[in-house]
C-alpha cells in the first residue's frame, strides 16, 4: 500500500513539482496551500506523513504542528517540517513546535524520500 503523503507548500509551482517527483517515487499525495487548510486535510484524510513547510499564509507551519500536536485525531501523526531556513535554530524551533523531523530547501530529493520511508516505517511498526 502506497504512503500517504500531505505536502503542505504555499508555492504552487512548488509543491506541484514536489507532487509529481513524490508520485513517481511511489507516494500517494494531496496538497495543502495553507496551515487552515493542512489542519483539515490531516483530520479528513489521515496521510501517514505531513511535509509541512514552515511559512506558510493563513497560519504558520509551527502554529499548525503545535494545533495539530493538540488534537486527538492529528496528534501522532509524523511531521516533517521543510523550510528554506538551515540555521540551527530554526531546526530547534521546528523540533519545538512539535514536528519529528526537518529537511531544508532547496530539497535533497533522494535524502527526502529516505525520510519518508524510514518515518512510514516507524509509524507501521508502533
Amino acid at each position: 500500500m502506497a504512503v500517504k503523503v500531505l505536502l503542505v507548500e504555499d508555492n504552487e509551482m512548488n509543491r506541484d513539482m514536489l507532487t509529481r517527483r513524490l508520485n513517481r517515487a511511489g507516494f500517494e499525495v494531496e496538497g495543502a496551500g495553507d496551515g487552515e487548510q493542512a489542519l483539515q486535510k490531516m483530520r479528513d484524510t489521515g496521510p501517514d506523513i505531513v511535509l509541512l513547510d514552515m511559512n506558510l499564509p493563513v497560519k504558520d507551519g509551527w502554529t499548525t504542528c503545535q494545533e495539530a500536536r493538540q488534537d486527538p485525531t492529528t496528534a501522532d501523526l509524523c511531521i516533517i517540517a521543510l523550510t528554506a531556513h538551515a540555521m540551527g535554530e530554526d531546526r530547534d524551533r521546528a523540533l519545538e513546535a512539535g514536528c519529528d523531523d526537518f529537511a531544508t530547501k532547496p530539497i535533497d530529493f533522494p535524502a527526502l524520500v529516505e525520510k519518508i520511508n524510514a518515518w512510514a516505517e516507524k509509524g507501521r511498526s508502533t
